[in-house]
C-alpha cells in the first residue's frame, strides 16, 4: 500500500506517494512536532503544544518552562509545571503530551511510547518515539532533535 508524502509534493497533477510506510510516518510525525498547536485552522488542535511556547524562558535548572505572562489561568499552571526531560509513562511531562498528540493523529501506529531527554550543553531535547505499525506489525522507532530556544 503507497502512503502519501508530507509535506505533500505534486508533479503533474498528481500527489507523490512512497511505498516506504516508515518514510511516510516519520514525515507526518516531523510535521506534527514542528506545528505550533493553534496554527492549523481547520484542526485548531492539531500540533505539538511544546512549539507554542517557543518564546518563553527555558529553567534549565527545574527542567520547565517560565511562564511570563502576567496571569496565569489553571491550565497554564498546569502547562508550566510540566518537566521538559521524561518519558510518556510519566504524567507531569511533555512527552505524555506528546503520545496524547501521536494516538490522536497518527493512526498508523499503536502501543505508542515517548522519550524526551534534555542536555544542557548541547542545549538540545532529545525525542525519541517508538510503537507498532499496525499494517505490518513492525516494531518502529523515530528519533529526532529540537534545539532549544534561549
Amino acid at each position: 500500500m503507497e502512503s502519501l508524502l508530507s509535506p505533500l509534493v505534486i508533479i503533474g497533477g498528481n500527489m507523490v506517494s512512497t511505498d516506504n510506510l516508515k518514510e511516510s510516518i516519520d514525515s507526518f510525525l516531523e510535521i506534527l512536532l514542528t506545528s505550533v498547536r493553534g496554527d492549523c485552522y481547520i484542526d485548531p488542535e492539531f500540533g505539538f503544544v511544546f512549539n507554542n511556547m517557543r518564546f518563553e524562558i527555558f529553567n534549565e535548572y527545574e527542567g520547565t518552562i517560565f511562564n511570563s505572562s502576567t496571569t496565569e489561568t489553571e491550565e497554564d499552571k498546569k502547562l508550566y509545571s510540566k518537566k521538559v526531560s521524561g518519558n510518556s509513562k510519566n504524567i507531569n511531562t511533555f512527552a505524555t503530551d506528546l503520545k496524547q498528540v501521536i494516538m490522536k493523529y497518527e493512526q498508523r501506529l499503536t502501543d505508542v511510547s515517548a522519550t524526551m531527554s534534555y542536555v544542557r550543553d548541547k542545549r538540545t531535547i532529545y525525542i525519541t518515539v517508538t510503537g507498532v505499525i499496525v499494517e505490518t506489525k513492525e516494531k518502529y522507532k523515530y528519533d529526532t532533535t529540537l534545539k532549544i530556544w534561549s
